[in-house]
């Protein structure tokens, strides 16, 4: 079902400015293994390493056709790659960059416990209105308590109410950027 939007978005990538089509960063995945999330492209800037900004509102660094790719989420369609292959699922706690992951895991208690189950495309906290920038101590605590939530309720019909709301809510949010 995603593959004709994927081949869509893939055209319009390599159309919309130079470099690679897809993005791959190092996240943390089930018990902290560390494996290469692929999304669309949607930067003019690939960071890495010990300094990854997260985007900000009217951030230069996005593209014309990223800044849509980020608001609806569809530069996350390479994840289902990830899903197949087994590093991901459907749902679960959404990975954070390997930096952000070392520094809120020093700062927040229980964070570490996100890494019991795999990460996942969507997860409650998106669906509750946690996405975005997390960018100061309240925000990502914000977002950990539901993914602890999550993690302590999991259930087959939470997973299946999670992707339904995502398909009707998730996609489009006012904190995506």
């Amino acid at each position: 079902v995603a593959l004709p939007v994927m081949a869509i978005v893939t055209v319009a990538v390599k159309l919309d400015s130079p470099g690679p089509i897809l993005f791959r960063q190092r996240r943390h995945g089930l018990n902290r293994r560390v494996i290469d999330v692929l999304k669309f492209r949607t930067m003019r800037v690939m960071e890495e390493g010990n300094d990854v900004q997260q985007v900000t509102p009217g951030d230069d660094r996005v593209t014309r056709l990223g800044r849509f790719l980020r608001s609806t989420s569809l530069d996350e369609l390479p994840q289902l790659i990830n899903v197949l292959c087994g590093e991901m699922s459907l749902v679960g706690p959404r990975p954070h960059a390997l930096v952000h992951d070392d520094h809120y895991g020093e700062m927040l208690e229980r964070y570490a416990n996100r890494h019991q189950v795999k990460p996942g495309m969507t997860g409650l906290a998106q669906i509750k209105g946690f996405r975005g920038p997390t960018n100061t101590p309240d925000k990502m605590q914000a977002r950990v308590e539901q993914d602890l939530i999550y993690i302590d309720t999991w259930s087959l019909w939470l997973d299946l109410r999670i992707l339904a709301l995502t398909i009707t809510r998730g996609f489009k949010h006012r904190n995506a950027l």
